[in-house]
């Protein structure tokens, strides 16, 4: 069964950080794309980092500088950094998947597995 579990959100103040795991099972990890999604109430969902398989690493405009994608092949884990929170980053956290052959930075619709999502709320 493929899994991808989130944890480690919460309720934090503004300018402190959080890191996010994000564990994976069912599938050869190493192999795939992991990217993290973030939504917002009354939000669309929105791409905020990315890591390719060989270690790649993209970020959204809105967290360079502040959010570091690291993964661990050997636990099978994704971790997302967070420093520097800020209000507007309070969203609804979810891993997600994709295989080999999709893009260099997957489209949303290129995911294969998600999981179920871990809140972060960031209090100013």
């Amino acid at each position: 069964e493929v899994q991808l579990v989130e944890s480690g959100g919460g309720l934090v103040q503004a300018g402190r950080s959080l890191r996010l795991s994000c564990a994976a099972s069912g599938f050869t990890f190493a192999d795939y794309k992991i990217g993290w999604f973030r939504q917002a109430p009354g939000k669309e969902r929105e791409g905020v980092s990315f890591i390719s398989s060989d270690g790649r690493t993209f970020h959204t405009d809105s967290v360079k500088g502040r959010f570091t994608i690291s993964r661990d092949n050997g636990k099978n884990t994704v971790y997302l950094q967070m420093n520097s929170l800020k209000s507007e980053d309070t969203a609804i956290y979810y891993c997600a998947a994709a295989g080999v052959g999709s893009s260099w930075v997957p489209g949303i619709y290129e995911y294969d597995y998600w999981g179920q999502g871990t809140q972060v709320t960031v209090s100013s």
